[in-house]
């Protein structure tokens, strides 16, 4: 099977863009990415409003059918890439901090709400999601969703290795001084689960936050096969099944887990 070419978009931060910011240079970033061979382009965590957005949340919220989830279907059929972007979601009386993958032909693949907030601002502004594990296809590799402080748990990763995921997608909005995260967590989860990790973050100063950059691609075999700085960047790298199924095949952790010894997590 040939390797899925995904890019990362490591956009800054700043006082919260408008959406019609965000989309404009979400349509540059496609169109680079499609360029470089991309089937797959990653955006961080609330990228299409940004993160500190405070008090504005509800007003900048939208459904996972919104008008920027409309706009962002019709960028990525007129690349012919998929697109994961992070946004503030309404449903009902309540929102969601959620990333939703839209397919190269502009058909809406998977929606998945965050289910383990970080600090105080989303805390008190979301409701955590309640589904683990949310997958979807494509081009014969299966994706699966999470979001930023969700990939810091081994159990939300295990639980997505144990379904199938092949290359996990994790919008991010990592802070300083948190930098370990993307640069020793990340290929430690990519390593014990045996998958693909593609981790995309804002850089730079936004409201009260620092964004640490350092999006990358870490690999089953504990390397990190694309990795950007601390500013803006587009990075590209391939997620190859062949790699990981003879991963897979060295690395036994999956088959010898002994799930009988492991009830007390429950």
């Amino acid at each position: 099977m040939a390797p899925l070419r995904i890019a990362l978009y490591q956009g800054p931060g700043g006082v919260p863009r408008t959406s019609e910011d965000s989309l404009g240079a979400l349509s540059d970033s496609a169109r680079r990415a499609a360029a470089a061979g991309a089937r797959l382009l990653l955006t961080s965590e609330l990228y299409l409003t940004g993160y500190a957005v405070g008090s504005d949340l509800p007003d900048l919220a939208e459904t996972a059918d919104g008008p920027g989830a409309r706009r962002i279907a019709e960028i990525a059929a007129d690349h012919g890439l998929a697109i994961a972007y992070g946004y503030p979601e309404r449903s009902g009386c309540a929102l969601h901090n959620s990333v939703q993958l839209i397919g190269p032909d502009g058909a809406r693949l998977a929606n998945y709400r965050k289910t383990h907030l970080f600090g105080e601002f989303e805390n008190t502004s979301f409701t955590p999601g309640d589904d683990p594990v949310v997958q979807a296809d494509l081009d014969g590799v299966r994706i699966g969703l999470l979001i930023c402080y969700d990939v810091e748990f081994p159990e939300t990763v295990r639980a997505h290795a144990l379904a199938g995921t092949e290359l996990l997608l994790a919008p991010t909005a990592l802070m300083r001084p948190y930098e370990i995260v993307a640069q020793t967590v990340l290929p430690s989860r990519a390593w014990e689960s045996q998958l693909y990790i593609a981790y995309a973050n804002r850089c730079g100063p936004e409201g009260e936050f620092d964004f640490a950059g350092l999006s990358c691609l870490a690999a089953p075999d504990g390397t990190v096969r694309a990795r950007a700085g601390a500013t803006g960047d587009l990075v590209v790298a391939d997620a190859d099944p062949d790699v990981l199924k003879a991963s897979r095949a060295e690395n036994t952790y999956l088959s010898d887990r002994r799930p009988e010894l492991y009830t007390s997590l429950l």
